[in-house]
């Protein structure tokens, strides 16, 4: 064909490049696709040739990992003061949200949580006690997902908390998360003062037995059917848990009310009732309790934890045992609450990204076209983020349909190799804290997790499968 033929033809461009030279094309008046397209990640010398040289090994390990995971049944059977529930959880020690973080490295939001549940203890009388208590190290700080638990935002979960129990009862392992408080100025937004130390009394005096007592009465309640239903009636269990709420709710009702003192029953069922959020932290444990089963199977590239402490963005591989990856952690895009900004946002915080991982969230969030209101974006967004993480996942969970897909299962199993490979990285939408400590929660919105905790990751898996490649290469020549 002739320079000639070519432009006396209808122009249609294929773009690779920067979306903006779609948007030139088509502002003047041609045709255009953009092809979502994203080069890979950059990575260490030799980490892609032996993740390569170890594919075959890592598939095995994968599918080992997939079928524990896409297996796993979370039930919560009980309520437990954390002291006594949780372990290694000793006293004088807190647990927070993300991988390990001094005192020194804290983040506005998490030094608030810790000023607060100091108070609640008892182990200071002020805020200023407090702070001078936390940075003496008196205080023992260690991650939630060190011990089996999980926190949303600061995640601080403090001996005398209540706890759920919740427990994988095709695998046997338990997780443990505390009970949500509602939104607004609350410990784990980083608000502490007299009524955040009230409210948390009255949940340990209070909610706490007449859940605990229900409980007994009711039985485990089977959470990975409350999470499918609500799947299909437009939450995805992370920023919006309002139909696994009144789930949760119409099926605790009954044996709290046999069972409770009239009032307190009373009051328990409204608080629930009032706060939508109730079911986020039990969506999180059963998150965890069904992750930790794919925990320590060699060689394996699925994640078991995304984790922010505020400061660094972490992640651990259920192939590389305990190790945390790492990476500085991003300020989310968000709807932001009158009178505040970006600039007043902290860094993306909390354990709550637990239930990305496990495929529910911003990986679910074409479930919840409603959730966009609170967070930015449209309903088109939500199916666009939900589509793009099938290619970065090693399966798709059949018991969590998404209605809007025709009911295809959520992509679960995130496969760091496949987001080094293609670039695209874990979407999380999340509540944003105030940089300060004190302030609480001033919006809520969407991310991209970073790109350094998964190159380290991959780095980190790419170590462990070299020396077994050149202890075989070793024994295959001693054998000639």
């Amino acid at each position: 064909m002739s320079v000639r033929d070519l432009f006396g033809k209808e122009l249609k461009v294929v773009n690779i490049g920067l979306s903006s030279f779609t948007d030139a094309v088509e502002a003047a008046g041609a045709k255009a696709v953009q092809v979502d397209w994203r080069p890979p990640v950059a990575l260490e010398p030799g980490v892609r040739a032996a993740l390569a040289g170890g594919a075959a090994e890592v598939e095995k390990a994968n599918a080992k990992a997939m079928k524990l995971i896409l297996s796993g049944r979370p039930f919560l059977v009980g309520l437990e003061k954390a002291s006594e529930a949780v372990p290694g959880l000793k006293k004088m020690m807190l647990l927070h949200a993300g991988p390990p973080v001094t005192w020194e490295r804290m983040c506005g939001p998490m030094r608030g949580g810790v000023i607060g549940a100091a108070l609640y203890e008892g182990w200071a009388g002020t805020p200023e006690e407090a702070e001078k208590l936390a940075a003496s190290g008196a205080i023992r700080f260690e991650p939630c997902h060190e011990h089996q638990a999980v926190g949303p935002m600061a995640g601080i979960v403090s001996p005398s908390m209540p706890v759920f129990v919740v427990k994988n009862e095709e695998h046997g392992n338990l997780a443990f998360s505390t009970m949500n408080e509602g939104l607004g100025k609350v410990l784990r937004y980083g608000a502490f003062g007299p009524e955040i130390t009230e409210r948390l009394k009255w949940m340990e005096n209070t909610l706490y037995p007449v859940l605990k007592k229900a409980l007994a009465k009711l039985g485990p309640v089977d959470l990975k059917s409350l999470i499918a239903q609500a799947l299909h009636m437009g939450d995805e269990v992370h920023n919006r848990n309002r139909a696994a709420t009144s789930l949760l709710f119409r099926h605790l009702a009954p044996a709290v009310i046999r069972t409770a003192a009239p009032e307190d029953g009373a009051k328990a069922l409204e608080f629930i009732n009032g706060n939508d959020h109730f079911f986020l932290n039990l969506s999180m444990a059963a998150s965890k309790a069904t992750l930790d089963a794919a925990r320590g199977i060699d060689a394996s590239s699925v994640v078991v934890a995304m984790a922010r402490n505020g400061t660094d963005f972490g992640v651990q591989l259920a192939g590389t045992g305990g190790e945390w990856f790492t990476g500085p952690a991003p300020v989310p895009d968000a709807l932001y609450f009158p009178g505040y900004s970006k600039d007043d946002a902290n860094p993306d915080i909390g354990d709550s990204a637990i239930t990305e991982t496990n495929g529910l969230g911003g990986f679910a969030i074409a479930a919840s076209p409603a959730i966009v209101k609170f967070i930015g974006g449209s309903a088109s967004d939500a199916l666009r983020h939900t589509r793009r993480m099938y290619e970065i996942c090693a399966a798709e969970n059949n018991a969590y349909g998404i209605p809007a897909l025709d009911f295809r299962g959520t992509p679960t199993g995130i496969d760091v190799r496949k987001v080094v490979e293609k670039g695209v990285f874990p979407v999380i939408d999340t509540g944003v804290a105030h940089k300060k400590p004190g302030v609480g929660q001033v919006g809520a919105g969407i991310l991209s997790a970073p790109a350094e905790p998964f190159q380290k990751a991959a780095a980190g898996l790419a170590r462990r499968l070299t020396p077994k490649k050149a202890r075989a290469v070793k024994t295959r020549s001693e054998d000639k």
